[in-house]
Order: structure tokens, then sequence, then C-alpha cells
């Protein structure tokens, strides 16, 4: 049997989540209330996975960090006829060309585990023709260029850079979306998942030994039910 540890916050939704999760599949619960337990939970190799839950969390990637410096986050998003990876979403992630390419690539090697086929959307700040309109404009463009380059040259994955136009990224059904930063991640998340409602199943981390899904404090029942069924399913890998 699979022991999933699930942090427990102020949202109530997560307990009724569990509630559903344990009627629906043969699973181990361990509840855990804050930070500290929650880390030595992802740093348990006895326990199959983690779900962050409706805990606040503010400290976990950075304590998991001392022990796998490597850390990143992807959210899976599914809904509308699309699903995809988008990353980087923590705001203090993908600050660099060096960064998105380890994301990229890992986005890359996940999906290959749930045998599906790379498909890489990389975005920028702006349009090509927008070049020149501002110092930050023109920077994010030229990273955009040297990730997408980059990608081609590390890996054998499907990529193209579809600068500001994410919609035609969505439209072209790209798995794998690389946002220009951390920030614009997390806004891409919190317009789709939080205001318009698309399904998420929470953010996988990359870079552990263990399975942590990431997820917003403020989920509905659906969405935390979502994350527990996908760690799950990971677990059973």
């Amino acid at each position: 049997m699979k022991s999933i540890a699930i942090g427990i916050g102020k949202n109530e939704n997560i307990r009724k989540a569990i509630e559903i999760f344990e009627n629906k599949y043969e699973v181990k619960t361990e509840l855990i209330y804050d930070d500290d337990e929650l880390v030595k939970a992802i740093l348990n190799d006895e326990i199959d996975a983690v779900v962050r839950g409706s805990l606040p969390a503010s400290g976990v990637i950075k304590e998991v960090k001392k022990h796998f410096p490597e850390i990143s986050r992807a959210t899976y998003v599914n809904g509308e006829g699309h699903e995809f990876l988008l990353s980087p979403v923590g705001i203090d992630e993908g600050a660099t060309v060096e960064d998105k390419l380890k994301i990229a690539i890992s986005c890359g090697e996940f999906l290959k585990r749930l045998n599906k086929e790379p498909k890489i959307a990389v975005l920028a700040d702006g349009r090509k023709g927008d070049y020149g309109r501002s110092e930050e404009i023109s920077k994010s463009i030229d990273d955009s260029e040297e990730l997408t380059d980059l990608i081609k040259e590390n890996t054998n994955f499907e990529v193209k850079n579809y600068y500001i136009l994410i919609e035609q990224a969505l439209n072209d059904n790209c798995n794998i979306i690389i946002a220009p930063d951390g920030i614009i991640g997390n806004i891409i998340f919190r317009t789709l998942i939080l205001v318009n409602s698309w399904p998420s199943c929470g953010a996988v981390t990359f870079g552990i030994n263990g399975i942590y899904i990431d997820t917003s404090r403020d989920q509905t029942v659906e969405g935390y039910l979502r994350s527990l069924i996908f760690a799950y399913k990971l677990a059973n890998l």
C-alpha cells in the first residue's frame, strides 16, 4: 500500500478532498500540520509521495534546497482540451537561461516517463518585432532565442520560440510552456487555474529523490483531489 503525506492548513477543502481520495484508492495517508514536518516527509524515503495541500509552506522549498540544490517545479495543467507543463512557476525560479534550460530538460524527461513526446514552447516578454522597445524586452527576446537554440543543441525535443504569443503555443498543442521567468509563470498559473478555473494537478518537483506535489493554499476540493490522484499515480509508476 502506498503512503502519501498531505499538508493541512486553513483551507478545509483539502480535508474534503482527502475523504473522497481515501474512498477511491487503497492508500495510507499521513496528515502534516507544519513546514518542518512536511520537509521531513519529503526527505523520508519510506513515504511514497508528499502533497503540500493547504499548508502555507513558504519555507519548504528553501529547506529542501539545502539537500537538493537543483530543485525546480512545473505545474501540470489539463483543461479546455490542453494538457501541458508550465514552468517556471516559483517566483524565484527561472532567472537565467541556464536555469530555464535545466527546467526544459526536466520537463521533457518527465513527459517521456509518462510516454508522451515533449513539444516545447519558449516564451518571451514581447514579439520578435518588439525588440528595442526597452532594455528588458530586448533582453528577454535575446534570452528566449538563446534558450531555444540551447534546447535544440542539448536534446532531441521539439521546440519553438513563440515569444509572447502563448495563445499560439496552446493552439499548437505544446505540452511544455517555458515562461520568461518565475514571476510571469506564476501569473499565468494564477490566471488559468485560480481565475479561469482550468484544471491543474499541482506542480511536480524536479531534482529530488522522492515525489513532492506543490499545491496552492487556495485550491478547490476538486483541485486538491486531482493533486492527490496525480501523486498516487506517480508513486505507482
